[in-house]
């Protein structure tokens, strides 16, 4: 497998580096920790809300640093959670006044590094809330979690977290509206092919031409099944029938609809799909308030796409509309 790529243990470290060489000075990065973060954090009217699972998931979660998002992302090597020790010290690096929110994928590397550093920050006197995001409906117990994963839905928390950071809410006013969105979203992929980490230099599993992963993880982790290769109405109608009844969401509703690809699909193939799940969802009485396509969630390269609904209310919708932008991108 051809990758751009020079010693695949520094992989890493050469991303952070363009990543915060790109942002014209908004971000700084520290590489004793993988940390990405403001340049003007941390900012003593406003709490800090930081993120750090595996790499290998960009844009998530070191290229959604900046205003109306994340303060810092301490992410870990290529699908692995990062060390407490990353956690521990990015925590102190952006302590604020007003405390600071750890957000965390339901993974249990993820999660074991997180309540570690949060009970020592606590134990130093900091004021820390969490969130535990846990989208996807594809499997409740999977290779590397108990209970849901977190996804692509992830996104949506950032999203709603950071804009009201931004205006200066509370920490306990941050974690009730993280917890809003965890309940009201919900995720399902689907892969067409593996993924290849540039360590091991070879796919991550095998999977026929004519072959596809309903409900794939992003680090690979199996789905629902795998069966024959659909066409894209079959592929949107087994991700709605595994989103919709989840929640459930119902006639009436009105969500933010995002087709999420893996890493390896062109983008006119997610506005493909989105098209498709726009018709389905208002066939069922749904209304897409707001559109998201293109990458937020990814698997290094693999081909492939999820879905993601957030049901909305006024409080929802105002968080999404709220600016924000980030590595010279604005959602």
């Amino acid at each position: 497998m051809k990758k751009f790529v020079n010693d695949p243990r520094q992989f890493v470290p050469e991303m952070l580096t363009g990543i915060q060489l790109a942002s014209g000075g908004a971000l700084d990065y520290d590489p004793r920790y993988n940390l990405i973060y403001r340049a003007d954090a941390p900012n003593d009217n406003k709490v800090s809300i930081i993120q750090g699972s595996g790499s290998g998931h960009e844009p998530a979660h070191t290229m959604i640093v900046g205003k109306g998002m994340l303060d810092g992302a301490c992410p870990g090597d290529v699908f692995a959670g990062p060390p407490v020790e990353f956690v521990y010290e990015t925590s102190k690096l952006l302590y604020s006044p007003k405390g600071i929110l750890h957000l965390v994928n339901n993974y249990t590397g993820d999660r074991t590094a997180w309540e570690m550093a949060k009970e020592m920050c606590e134990a130093d006197g900091m004021k820390v809330g969490a969130l535990l995001v846990d989208d996807d409906v594809a499997v409740k117990d999977s290779t590397w979690t108990v209970g849901r994963r977190g996804v692509a839905g992830n996104f949506f928390v950032i999203k709603a977290t950071g804009a009201a950071s931004e205006n200066g809410a509370e920490l306990e006013e941050l974690v009730r509206i993280g917890e809003k969105v965890i309940a009201s979203v919900r995720s399902m992929g689907i892969a067409l092919t593996s993924c290849t980490p540039p360590e091991r230099g070879t796919p991550l599993f095998e999977i026929g031409d004519d072959e596809m992963e309903v409900g794939i993880g992003i680090h690979g982790e199996p789905g629902r099944e795998r069966v024959k290769l659909a066409s894209a109405d079959e592929i949107v109608d087994i991700l709605l029938d595994a989103v919709v009844p989840d929640l459930p969401y119902s006639s009436g509703d009105e969500v933010a609809l995002m087709v999420n690809g893996l890493g390896g699909t062109p983008i006119s193939e997610q506005y493909l799909l989105y098209g498709i799940a726009h018709r389905k969802l208002a066939d069922q009485g749904i209304s897409v308030f707001r559109s998201y396509v293109g990458e937020y969630c990814t698997s290094l390269d693999m081909a492939g796409a999820s879905l993601t609904l957030l049901k909305v209310d006024d409080e929802l919708k105002e968080l999404l509309l709220a600016p924000a932008e980030v590595s010279n991108r604005i959602f």
